[in-house]
């Protein structure tokens, strides 16, 4: 019988969660989606001393923005709960007990300041990478160098120790990665990871393997720093009689900055003026301790569609000329086989792009909402069906929701200062004369739409001897003060004749003919 699919995105609530972790989460949730399987969602807090308050809510709160749903989570449960790992640590300890029984794991009662003479030792020797490992375990003290009756007697005397996995001296380590094809590693490369540390709680390493196991796990996806401790993990599911349910590896492409030079961080970020977070974050400085706050897609005016339809294509393409997809079109297009093993490049143009799509695309009536939200913040109260003509007039100006409020201020605040460039190109006494008359007749119309209005100025220019184009851009500073913007007819129609005149008139009193 085949198994379910089951994935899980297992973040430590350490801080704020990373735009590549968002991706992680995203991939594990389209592939299980695609493959009608279950995510769940686990919080890693075996190293209590970089647990971070706040930042286990944070991680909730981000993926709920983005629209990625969990089957199971501390927040929801299900059948494999607890799932904080911290919550399970009773159960690790069986697991580390039956690899020593079975010879792949040992005690090792080494303080830390013989660790540090043995690296020493080696760094001396010139060592180039020192480790604990199938050599060097030889010179230790250790449950493999110590007689059993010590072993005993520091065991039941209490002595602190931790437990490591016993690594061979001379094997390779395979497996096949979804991303990478087959990844091969020499024992020798390995050193002899602890699995359970003196204070009882088990390392990354042994939780990861354990949880995965009980858990169901049937593909990790996760980032490409991973990649190094997957021959470890082989080992562990080997050792552990789980080899036959070994879930099947996938490692993401590194996130870039956007120069290319390296993985992408928040001083990147900072640096270069974008979110590296999803939501903001409330932090304190490392070494000050000072209150800090970091920038989030959400807080600066991203959209969540925009966000993970971007974050999709770091790393994934579709395999089509395809650029937008809703999250349902992600599911359908995503396969494991179309992410690349090649570093995916941030491009924050990019996301802005998507932004403006997404917010163009959505409907007048939702964007009139989010005009009318920033207009009462200013003390303006606006009819909900003039916002929403405004918003369909100014929406393609605009990259985020806050800048339909910017680009609308044209419709409730005259112009106090006119283009000088265009006043002093287009603005003469026979413009004036027209826009004069225009003003005059304009509060009669009984339409004020904007066909209506153009054919009134039409007509006026007509009896003039004034040709349209003449007079359209000094009509637009003197009603607008700009030289370009949003159709000029639909400005007006909205204004209405009355202010519409009323600016022209103010212009030509303030421009010298």
């Amino acid at each position: 019988m085949e198994r379910e699919v089951r994935v899980r995105f297992a973040p430590s609530p350490t801080g704020p969660l990373h735009i590549g972790g968002v991706r992680t989460a995203l991939y594990n949730y389209l592939l299980a989606r695609k493959l009608g399987g279950k995510m769940l969602l686990r919080i890693e807090d075996t190293d209590q001393n970089r647990f971070v308050p706040g930042a286990e809510d944070y991680i909730r709160q981000s993926l709920e923005w983005c629209g990625i749903e969990l089957d199971e989570s501390p927040w929801n449960g299900g059948p494999h709960a607890p799932y904080r790992q911290s919550e399970r640590k009773p159960m690790y300890m069986q697991y580390a007990q039956q690899l020593i029984d079975s010879g792949h794991a040992y005690y090792a009662f080494d303080t830390p300041e013989e660790l540090d003479a043995m690296r020493a030792r080696l760094t001396a020797a010139k060592v180039p990478n020192p480790q604990y490992n199938s050599i060097t375990r030889a010179q230790m003290r250790n449950s493999l160098t110590l007689p059993a009756e010590e072993v005993k007697q520091l065991l039941e005397s209490g002595e602190q120790y931790v437990i490591r996995l016993k690594v061979p001296r001379k094997e390779e380590v395979r497996f096949n990665d979804l991303i990478r094809g087959w990844v091969v590693v020499h024992s020798s490369s390995i050193d002899d990871k602890v699995l359970m540390k003196s204070d009882g709680m088990p390392t990354y390493h042994l939780a990861n393997i354990v949880d995965d196991h009980l858990m169901e796990i049937t593909h990790v996806i996760r980032g490409e720093e991973w990649l190094p401790s997957a021959p470890l993990h082989v080992l562990l599911y080997r050792y552990l009689g789980w080899e036959s349910t070994m879930p099947q590896f996938a490692h993401l492409p590194l996130l870039l900055k956007p120069d290319g030079t390296g993985k992408l961080s928040k001083r990147d970020g900072d640096r270069l003026g974008f979110p590296v977070f999803p939501l903001e974050w409330h932090g304190k400085d490392a070494e000050t301790g000072e209150p800090t706050v970091s920038s989030g897609y959400r807080e600066s005016g991203y959209l969540p569609d925009a966000f993970i339809n971007f974050l999709a294509f770091l790393g994934w393409n579709p395999g089509s000329q395809q650029e937008l997809f809703t999250m349902e079109e992600l599911i359908e297009a995503f396969s494991i086989e179309r992410v690349s093993k090649s570093p995916a490049r941030f491009d924050q143009n990019k996301v802005r792009w998507y932004n403006e799509q997404y917010l163009r695309a959505k409907p007048d009536s939702e964007l009139a909402q989010y005009l009318l939200e920033a207009l009462q913040a200013q003390g303006l109260e606006v009819p909900a069906g003039k916002a929403e003509q405004i918003a369909a007039l100014v929406k393609e100006r605009a990259t985020f929701p806050a800048d339909l409020a910017k680009e609308a201020q044209l419709f409730f605040v005259r112009p106090t200062a006119y283009d000088e460039q265009v006043i002093s190109k287009k603005w003469n006494t026979q413009v004036a004369g027209a826009l004069a008359e225009f003003a005059r007749e304009l509060p009669a119309a009984t339409d004020a739409s904007p066909d209506a209005i153009k054919a009134l100025l039409t007509q006026v220019l007509e009896r003039q001897g004034i040709k349209i184009g003449q007079v359209l851009q000094a009509l637009r500073v003197a009603v607008t003060g700009a030289a370009a913007g949003p159709d000029l007819m639909h400005i007006m129609s909205i204004l209405g004749t009355q202010e519409t005149a009323e600016r022209i008139e103010m212009a030509i009193s303030q421009l010298p003919a």
